[in-house]
């Protein structure tokens, strides 16, 4: 099963965006992640339509934040995506007249949309600023040889 990593991906960048005054291009990003500036732009692009990023063009221009980390939920930025379906499983509907079939999938239907509802609940609560006090408190563990580089 392949996994949408979009999420993690862009609090990454994010994140590199929010220890720097300068702007980050779609090259530098596309190199950070492994990627390309397209695909970066592209989206780069529902971050800026949603008010948390801008891009300045010209020389010297790129992508920055444009609202403090305290303000930016994982939510906000799982929403700025297009909501990606969470999970992976699907409702099986060859015989819908059978019982069973219907069952199974009234449990899973049920089941997803309470797993969706906890993630989502979870995803309010946490703000790019508490990633980045975990990055701050792993670079003084590094420092000091308490956690591996």
């Amino acid at each position: 099963m392949r996994q949408d990593t979009r999420l993690s991906r862009l609090l990454h960048v994010l994140l590199h965006m929010a220890e720097t005054d300068q702007p980050l291009t779609s090259q530098d990003i596309a190199a950070m992640l492994g990627s390309n500036a397209v695909v970066v732009r592209r989206i780069m692009a529902g971050l800026r339509d949603d008010g948390y990023v801008a891009a300045e063009r010209g020389h010297g221009g790129g992508w920055r934040l444009v609202r403090r980390a305290e303000e930016i939920t994982l939510a906000d930025i799982y929403r700025s995506l297009g909501a990606p379906e969470l999970f992976a499983f699907g409702l099986s509907n060859p015989a819908p007249d059978c019982l069973v079939e219907r069952s199974v999938n009234a449990t899973m239907d049920e089941t997803i949309a309470a797993a969706t509802a906890a993630l989502m609940a979870k995803f309010t609560e946490i703000r790019l600023s508490d990633i980045q006090s975990d990055v701050a408190a792993r670079r003084t563990r590094v420092a000091a040889g308490q956690e591996p580089r």
